[in-house]
């Protein structure tokens, strides 16, 4: 059982980092959840302290996610168009066949709903997009940086478990 919790918690953390970079996949909370599957095992070490406080670390960021893009936006004189441009942008760059799409769809996405929005100003489009990806690259590194620190402790505690058990 201990393998299986294992390698379920792994692929969680591991789907969390690259949540990080998509939009329909929750990172942070999604890592948290690979770290309390490996809590269960019975020979790692329960540090309710640290699950806590990884807990309240990924519920801020989840929450931080919505939150920064759309102040980006604002702050910049965007509207809700920007930020759904952005996301737009971002799904549709993944698959693009260009390279860095998932940076540049977010950009042009922004820019096209802002001109949806307001189709005469074109300054005002592209303030507003830039700061929708300002935004967007701020939350992206935010959870990034979150995702890959547990990982580490994911790591980290399972080399505690290996050394135990092994």
């Amino acid at each position: 059982m201990e393998y299986f919790l294992l390698i379920a918690g792994f692929i969680c953390v591991i789907a969390g980092v690259l949540g990080s970079f998509l939009p329909v996949i929750p990172g942070a909370p999604l890592s948290w959840i690979g770290l309390l599957l490996l809590y269960f095992c019975e020979g790692v070490a329960t540090e309710y302290w640290l699950l806590g406080i990884t807990l309240f670390v990924a519920i801020a960021v989840g929450i931080l996610d919505y939150v920064i893009p759309a102040k980006g936006t604002k702050r910049f004189g965007g509207s809700s168009y920007g930020i759904w441009g952005t996301n737009i942008g971002l799904i549709v760059g993944l698959f693009a066949p260009i390279p860095f799409g998932f940076i540049i769809g977010p950009f042009v996405g922004a820019f096209i709903g802002e001109l949806i929005y307001d189709s005469k100003d074109h300054k005002r489009a592209l303030k507003a997009a830039t700061g929708s990806f300002v935004g967007f690259l701020a939350s992206t590194f935010m959870k990034f940086v979150v995702c890959m620190a547990f990982l580490g402790l994911f790591l980290y505690k399972v080399y505690e478990f290996r050394a135990i058990w092994f």
